[in-house]
């Protein structure tokens, strides 16, 4: 039973009944509720009921979230990615995954989570030497201990990070655009990949293992299923006339990771694959909001390679200093179009590489100078290991404003080096200027920018 007010007493509220969460769906359950105010705070109270016995409830779930304007106003929202990777979970005695606090704190409006919700193909240990006389704790669980090859296990990673008590408040409060990559199924993956890793035992088929990481995702991230398609993650999200979030999955349509040097655009150089690509260009033209944000989880002149010891293949579509190549006619096609229909105002936010970054694409300074100028925002780890910077490929002109990542060649440093990162995006209701502020661990401010809106 979920009970609906816009005050906390819950004056007048609206109860509404939700499914049956039962064993089928790992005792998650989901409602959509429509029909809400524009502009408001919302409270909600959850309440379970045993089908056992109606006498029983469980203990209440209080909640609130804001619904978007339809009006011009001051709007906030953070974005940023990767969470509880690369062996550093949930940590009680340090405080948890302290960054989700931080977060909550900047009272934002809504979140975009970039992708690398989990990390299905990462198990932990209990203790991490931390190599400073420090020992890294780690909540277990069964799930956690080993890659995830079952259904049961992939739910049971997204369930290990609802553990921590600064998750959930935050995701009590903060609504959340989810977005998925590689590691809510395993690193690097492709949809024909078969898997030559000793750890998976059981299931070598990425087909077959993405296939119950997305089912896993379905169940236990806020995402709607689409009711033509109900395996698409990328989609649009309204939020005003001032903004529109273009969320979009450059993990499902991908064709195989390889040398991404193809001089010819072809089936084998698909990144965000025809279907999206056509979506994204008719959603793009149709916007009327004044800033059009595309939510990647991949950036897009970073390098970042499938076989990082011989850096010969490639998992991005950024493949190298030249001309366009491979999976980078993908995004030819869509800056194109952008140009072509003078399409203003797009920005792009995205995580992915564990450091903080500002980039500006520069026609000027690129390999490929057909498109409009834009900018690039890369957040993140949250309670992962922190690595970078990742080299740059010419071929957009990328320019980097900013970078803040770990110094002398060090790689996955700990949450408790403090190298943890989001990103905050003001609008301001008046003038609509944009934002954007680079921010860490504790919320300390690293870099600013604020873009003034262009006329289309």
């Amino acid at each position: 039973m979920v009970d609906v007010a816009t005050n906390p007493e819950f004056r007048n509220s609206v109860t509404v009944q939700g499914p049956n969460a039962i064993s089928n769906s790992d005792f998650t359950s989901k409602l959509n509720l429509t029909g809400l105010p524009s502009g408001q705070t919302v409270h909600y109270r959850i309440r379970y009921q045993s089908l056992e016995d109606w006498q029983t409830w469980g203990e209440p779930a209080v909640g609130s979230f804001a619904t978007p304007p339809a009006v011009r106003t001051n709007i906030r929202f953070l974005w940023s990615g990767d969470t509880a990777g690369q062996g550093w979970g949930i940590n009680e005695e340090w405080g948890g995954m302290r960054i989700y606090e931080t977060m909550r704190q900047t009272k934002p409006d809504f979140f975009i989570h970039c992708g690398d919700t989990i990390y299905a193909d990462g198990p932990m240990k209990a203790e991490v030497d931390m190599g400073n006389g420090e020992v890294w704790k780690n909540v277990m669980t069964e799930e956690k201990s080993k890659v995830a090859e079952t259904l049961k296990e992939f739910r049971g990673n997204f369930a290990y990070n609802l553990m921590d008590k600064n998750v959930r408040a935050f995701n009590a409060e903060v609504p959340m655009i989810v977005q998925w990559d590689d590691h809510e199924t395993v690193n690097n993956w492709y949809p024909a990949e078969v898997l030559n890793d000793p750890r998976y035992q059981n299931e070598s088929s990425v087909a077959l293992l993405s296939a119950r990481a997305r089912e896993a995702f379905f169940e236990y991230s806020p995402i709607r299923r689409s009711v033509t398609d109900p395996q698409r993650i990328y989609r649009k999200f309204h939020y005003g006339p001032s903004l529109d979030v273009f969320a979009i999955d450059m993990r499902s349509y991908r064709a195989d990771n390889g040398k991404n040097d193809q001089s010819e655009p072809s089936e084998a150089t698909q990144f965000l694959g025809k279907q999206q690509l056509r979506w994204l260009k008719q959603q793009l033209l149709a916007s009327n909001a004044t800033w059009k944000v595309i939510a990647s989880d991949m950036p897009v002149g970073m390098v970042v390679y499938d076989d990082w010891k011989t850096k010969s293949t490639f998992e991005n579509l950024a493949n190298g200093d030249g001309a366009p190549k491979g999976r980078e006619f993908d995004i030819v096609e869509l800056l194109s179009f952008i140009k072509i229909n003078n399409i203003q105002n797009v920005v792009w936010l995205t995580a992915d590489v564990h450091y903080t970054a500002a980039h500006y694409y520069d026609p000027n300074k690129a390999q490929y100078q057909d498109f409009l100028p834009f900018y690039e925002f890369v957040s993140g780890p949250l309670n992962a290991g922190t690595f970078g910077p990742n080299d740059m490929d010419n071929t957009f002109g990328p320019q980097v404003l900013f970078s803040k990542h770990p110094e002398g060649g060090k790689v996955n440093l700990p949450p408790s080096a403090g190298l943890q990162f989001f990103g905050q995006v003001d609008i301001d209701g008046e003038s609509e200027a944009l934002t954007v502020t680079l921010k860490d661990l504790v919320g300390s401010s690293l870099y600013s920018l604020t873009l003034e809106p262009k006329k289309a």
